[in-house]
């Protein structure tokens, strides 16, 4: 198995904790310099809109707001870190930015904020992906994001007026096609020595105790002692 596979490293908490830190601090700014920095969002369609694929995922427009996207945006990084370090960096850094510019094409005339487009990027990267690599801990990874975030599909969907549920379609898109195109390394399959291309049954050791019919036969172990010579050398004394 690859030693480097699902090998726990400093990103898997420094990536969180960074993301985490990010907003809040923005924030805290907001508030302790009486700031609004809701105009640095995405506003689709319009040049000056383009500057918040950089800038929105770092600004919430309430405490609440905030605090719905810190949970989750924190533990999907480290699912991602974890589980995929080999392309964490690239899917969190080019999905974030290519699903800001989706937002950008396909949304209403509103500021778009928050981070809840690269916590829909990083779920749906994560489930789609475990799903294709076909490996019993990413597809058991897939579930588990499934169990605990499943319900946040319905808001890729208009159903509530007050959210972007545009850039949560658009994060979720990006999701799956970074599922897609995204080459990892993967956990080699670990195979027993009958399901091996040469193997050779006259050869187990272990089959060798049953015969054509399955029966059972003891061997005798090898009994054969080893002979053991002596020789005797005589040597003539000094004193004849």
């Amino acid at each position: 198995m690859d030693s480097h596979t699902f090998k726990f490293s400093n990103a898997v908490l420094l990536a969180p904790l960074a993301a985490i830190l990010s907003i809040w601090i923005v924030f805290w700014a907001e508030v302790q310099f009486g700031i609004n920095l809701n105009d640095y969002g995405i506003y689709p369609r319009r040049l000056s809109g383009l500057r918040g694929v950089f800038f929105s995922p770092f600004i919430h427009g309430s405490i609440e707001h905030l605090y719905n996207n810190t949970i989750p945006l924190a533990v999907l990084t480290a699912f991602l870190f974890y589980f995929y370090q080999s392309a964490a960096v690239r899917v969190l850094l080019f999905g974030t930015l290519l699903s800001g510019l989706l937002t950008w094409c396909i949304a209403r005339p509103s500021y778009h904020i928050g981070a809840s487009g690269v916590i829909y990027l990083l779920a749906s990267f994560i489930f789609f992906k475990g799903i294709l690599a076909n490996n019993y801990r990413l597809v058991a990874l897939s579930l588990v994001v499934v169990f605990v975030y499943g319900s946040m599909i319905w808001y890729i969907f208009p159903v509530k007026d007050g959210i972007s549920w545009e850039g949560h379609l658009s994060g979720f898109a990006m999701g799956l096609v970074f599922a897609l195109v995204t080459k990892v390394r993967l956990p080699e399959v670990r195979k027993y020595a009958w399901e091996r291309d040469d193997y050779n049954e006259a050869d187990d050791p272990f089959l060798q105790h049953f015969d054509e019919h399955g029966n059972f036969i003891e061997t005798k172990p090898d009994t054969a002692e080893e002979t053991i010579e002596i020789r005797y050398h005589y040597k003539k004394s000094e004193e004849d």
